[in-house]
């Protein structure tokens, strides 16, 4: 890189991190002091690493410096990549130079998951995830005279309220959960009541390796969900290892599944129209709940003791799900598939970061390691509802995901599969910071959307 690119490449960062106030002490890299004492002048290297972590200097700021990068010239970003050792395209045939510069930032920056404190590797990634969302999907909608007028509300667009409530956990502690509504909906100068013909809602579950994550993490998606649909949304909140070892979260994601079932009808649903959904270890958690809701194995619920058969019985009495969304799921713990090998090391999840998740998570567990409980594919799925999966392509994860399709399709359960080229694992975080994976976010909404109403038109088919 030449030393002229390289000089305007450090006047464009520092007017950029000048704008979002990330200087220090408002100065830009390489000023003059008031003494006369030149301050150093850092590389284009040091300069991107020194301002980490971006999130703590103010809410969303990694959402405007990610999504800033976007606007540079591909052969800056290219040059940019290559300094950082970043991956080149015929690595990556399908990820533009934008989502190359910020794979290659995050290996920068990644520091091994066994050399942080889970309590602060939670509290990074929780104020990361959060600055990195779009600052409108926090305005809650009638929350203030503003937040109802132009330019606050697009025409077309519903807006979304959302509020935190605390329902008992599987042994009976407090549990946050977050119920997403969609609020009125602007239509020139008239409002109406964003309805939900579908009489369907949506119970997530946050990815996170059951480790890390929480109902912030996860809300811009969720928010999306809930604008795009209409459909109510809710978050849960579940309790993490390795304080609470598997199956903790899924015992609480049950939970939740029978509170909603209850529920529902306050937010417009029937209580046989629920969907469910998640990523990653949340994707996991889908796929037991899915599965354990249409055929719960009482001898599996039997390792846990009395704690099992109230969860049993409980499984029992509850309707099956309508759907479900498993993004980039974790199904299978013990076999090694190519994208093992293909995506294990350089990308946003790695060999090492599984190997530290699987360890909080199932260590201290009551339950083998090797259980029906910990793994989807050990289960019986011939009866699960139909399914709507979403894998990356560039993620470790990959090929579980492609498995499990197969499974359920030998099954002849519905099933359709939406395969993002060029996507690392956990890419719903970048929606929208990067405008390629913003669009692809959307369609998987918007897909999944017309594969639940499809399912609702079959099942009303077969009922008449």
């Amino acid at each position: 890189m030449s030393n002229s690119t390289v000089s305007s490449i450090n006047t464009l960062l520092n007017k950029t991190l000048m704008t979002l106030h990330l200087a220090p002490n408002g100065e830009m890299v390489g000023e003059v002091k008031d003494n006369g004492v030149q301050k150093k002048r850092l590389s284009v290297k040091e300069k991107m690493l020194s301002y980490n972590p971006m999130a703590h200097c103010q809410p969303h700021t990694l959402h405007y410096a990610m999504k800033g990068l976007g606007y540079l010239p591909t052969p800056v970003l290219e040059g940019l990549i290559g300094y950082l050792k970043g991956p080149h395209s015929k690595q990556y045939q399908h990820a533009n130079a934008h989502l190359r510069l910020i794979l290659a930032v995050n290996s920068h920056l990644k520091t091994p998951l066994e050399l942080t404190p889970m309590h602060e590797l939670r509290e990074r990634f929780a104020a990361d995830a959060v600055a990195m969302q779009a600052p409108s999907a926090w305005h809650q909608a009638g929350g203030s005279m503003l937040s109802n007028i132009k330019p606050f509300i697009k025409k077309g667009e519903t807006p979304v309220n959302w509020e935190d409530k605390t329902i008992a956990n599987a042994d009976d502690s407090d549990m946050t959960i977050r119920c997403y509504q969609a609020g009125t909906k602007s239509i020139g100068a008239k409002k109406r009541r964003a309805h939900n013909p579908d009489q369907t809602a949506m119970l997530f579950f946050h990815g996170g390796g059951f480790c890390i994550g929480n109902v912030d993490t996860h809300h811009e998606f969720c928010h999306a969900v809930c604008e795009q649909t209409g459909w109510p949304v809710v978050s849960v909140d579940y309790r993490l290892a390795p304080e609470c070892p598997a199956p903790a979260a899924l015992k609480d994601c049950i939970t939740a599944y029978a509170w909603l079932a209850e529920h529902c009808h306050t937010l417009g649903a029937l209580p046989s129209r629920i969907v469910l959904a998640g990523d990653s270890a949340g994707g996991g958690l889908s796929t037991l709940i899915a599965q354990q809701l249409t055929a719960p194995n009482e001898n599996a619920w039997l390792d846990l003791g009395v704690d099992g058969q109230k969860m049993f019985d409980l499984l029992k009495k509850l309707p099956a799900p309508l759907a479900q969304m498993p993004l980039y799921p974790v199904t299978d713990i013990e076999t090694d598939y190519p994208s093992w090998e293909l995506y294990g090391e350089g990308l946003l999840l790695d060999h090492a970061d599984v190997a530290v998740f699987d360890a909080a998570c199932l260590e201290n567990s009551p339950l083998p390691r090797i259980h029906i409980l910990n793994s989807p594919m050990l289960g019986d799925n011939s009866k699960v509802c139909p399914t709507y999966i979403v894998a990356a392509e560039l993620d470790v994860l990959r090929d579980e995901a492609f498995a499990y399709a197969k499974q359920l399709k030998s099954y002849k359960v519905p099933v359709e599969t939406h395969t993002v080229l060029g996507a690392p694992h956990g890419f719903i975080h970048f929606m929208s910071v990067h405008q390629g994976l913003g669009q692809e976010t959307k369609n998987i909404i918007h897909g999944f959307g017309g594969f639940v109403r499809e399912v609702i038109s079959t099942k009303s088919r077969l009922a008449a």
